[in-house]
């Protein structure tokens, strides 16, 4: 990982990277961008104490992208262990750079939480994860838009105009940054998940499915279900 002493982050373009970009391949044009990213915001927004991971595109139907911690192991450094950010490059259609890398950044919030915080089960975004994106100008919201809840299972954001992350963003933009590869599909809008739990009476166990933070009674025992 770079160390950045300066507070402003350039790309140099001189004639050699610019050759050196004709003969690159899709894969590397790709993911050289998406580190780019990583390292870049890193250094901005977690004074560079993420480790490296292991950046994948991959399609969901349900999610922009995710963190998955401790998921790949080197073949022949047995020791090293790195974690996984995910981006769906299906949900690059009709979004702009500045809001496909707030994606990669709210995962690298999940990474900040799991070295350095206390994750709830997998998946939900707590109190401590919330904090810290309103911390870096991302605004949890589990609808996109001011207003929304912040935490829960599924929690998207927005951008926080002039925010950190407005702000830094603007400087990478200005170097000429750009994310140049998108899935052809067509892009499905990703509909907030509908998440049920399990309340069971404590005494006859009879059991019902719902929303979370129902108050339900057993008629027959007369007992709150849990």
């Amino acid at each position: 990982m770079s160390n950045m002493s300066n507070l402003e982050y350039s790309i140099q373009n001189n004639d050699d990277d610019d050759d050196r970009l004709e003969f690159m391949s899709p894969t590397e044009e790709a993911y050289t961008d998406f580190y780019t990213a990583y390292d870049y915001f890193n250094s901005f927004l977690f004074s560079n104490q993420l480790p490296d991971c292991l950046i994948t595109m991959q399609r969901s139907r349900r999610s922009r992208g995710f963190f998955a911690s401790e998921r790949f192991g080197h073949r022949q450094r047995n020791t090293e262990i790195v974690d996984e950010i995910a981006l769906n490059p299906a949900t690059f259609i009709n979004r702009t750079d500045r809001e496909i890398c707030s994606t990669l950044v709210h995962e690298m919030v999940h990474q900040w939480q799991h070295h350095f915080g206390k994750p709830s089960r997998r998946g939900y975004h707590n109190k401590q994860w919330a904090a810290k994106m309103v911390q870096i100008g991302l605004i949890p919201s589990h609808s996109g838009e001011p207003g929304g809840k912040q935490t829960g299972q599924s929690v998207t954001h927005y951008v926080q105009e002039n925010g950190l992350y407005d702000t830094k963003w603007k400087l990478l933009a200005a170097s000429g940054f750009s994310l140049n590869y998108q899935d052809r599909c067509s892009a499905q809008p990703i509909e907030p998940k509908k998440i049920k739990v399990r309340y069971a009476c404590p005494v006859c166990s009879i059991h019902v499915w719902g929303k979370p933070e129902l108050q339900i009674s057993c008629l027959d025992c007369g007992q709150q279900m849990k």
